[in-house]
């Protein structure tokens, strides 16, 4: 292992975890983005999960063999064990591919079942460190589900593609007359149903879990059904367990103005992409609105590293 690059790694990661860690603290934030291949050596994201750290490695040629990329990672977790202060064993590393898309989620990658409690504002959210190539929570989303909360009171809330349904639990907890969380995935609705179970939220029909495909299940919703939607959808799927695929850049105006059309007059629909060549087709959207809010929802600890796109529509 090059001591020169491991020292230079070191000084990189104290340099930006001191700097974060201010801003954490000063916003009582306990899980946040720490590191995200600020150096081409190191092409790591290292996530703090309370007092736990995530580490992904993306896999790409690096001339190492087997036994010398194990040293070299070894290495590393020793550097991020020392600068974060956490033991190593609490270091938690997956593998990743650069193509992987944020909705790969769906692929599991171990059968631990180590699910840990994190804090976003209050609110609880399970977490899983080992199983999944996601761990249940996307970061850099945190100041968008603290707008939801803001404008949920009393508010029919559609969350479709809800993943795990953080932004259903900040909808809840806004006060939402009612919460309608929508996945094609029983594992995650599971996931999700447990996530208002921590956070105390009652059983109840106003908490809906619908094991849906999205695309088909809009073409069901009568106008007027719900006055705020959540629209965060994968870049691309072929899930065997979709009617036909989706490509986020193709399908988007249908997606949006499916939803839209389910939308109270007055209602609001946020919609984000992971798709970094995107191209909102603002022209065939039936909104009478559209603001980007990209800037204005990137956290912190994403500044300069943000590969989404947000907006907000108004119907």
């Amino acid at each position: 292992m090059d001591a020169a690059k491991l020292q230079m790694f070191e000084n990189r990661l104290t340099k930006v975890y001191k700097h974060n860690a201010k801003q954490a603290r000063r916003q009582n934030i306990s899980c946040w983005r720490v590191y995200d291949h600020d150096l081409p050596e190191f092409p790591l994201i290292i996530d703090v999960y309370e007092q736990f750290a995530h580490l992904s490695v993306y896999l790409r040629r690096h001339g190492m063999s087997d036994e010398e990329h194990e040293q070299w990672l070894d290495a590393t977790i020793g550097v991020i064990s020392k600068v974060l202060a956490i033991d190593a064993e609490d270091v938690f590393t997956k593998e990743r591919r650069r193509k992987a898309n944020r909705h790969a989620q769906y692929e599991k990658v171990g059968e631990d079942g180590n699910f840990l409690m994190a804090e976003e504002n209050g609110l609880k959210f399970l977490i899983n460190l080992t199983d999944y190539l996601d761990t249940g929570l996307f970061l850099d989303h945190r100041i968008t589900r603290k707008m939801v909360q803001a404008e949920s009171k009393d508010k029919r809330v559609l969350n479709l593609f809800s993943y795990t349904s953080s932004f259903s639990v900040y909808a809840a907890a806004g006060g939402a007359s009612s919460v309608t969380s929508v996945d094609l995935s029983k594992t995650y609705l599971a996931w999700s149903e447990r996530n208002f179970e921590v956070n105390k939220f009652p059983k109840t029909p106003n908490y809906a879990f619908i094991h849906a495909d999205v695309k088909q299940y809009l073409k069901t919703l009568a106008p007027n059904s719900f006055d705020l939607v959540i629209l965060d959808p994968p870049t691309f799927s072929n899930s065997k367990r979709m009617k036909d695929i989706l490509d986020i850049q193709a399908d988007h105006v249908t997606l949006i103005n499916n939803a839209l059309q389910a939308t109270a007059a007055d209602g609001v629909l946020y919609f984000s992409t992971n798709y970094t060549k995107f191209l909102l087709d603002e022209a065939n959207i039936k909104a009478s609105v559209i603001k980007d809010i990209t800037k204005a929802t990137t956290p912190f600890d994403f500044e300069g590293k943000l590969k989404r796109w947000c907006f907000k529509m108004w119907k």
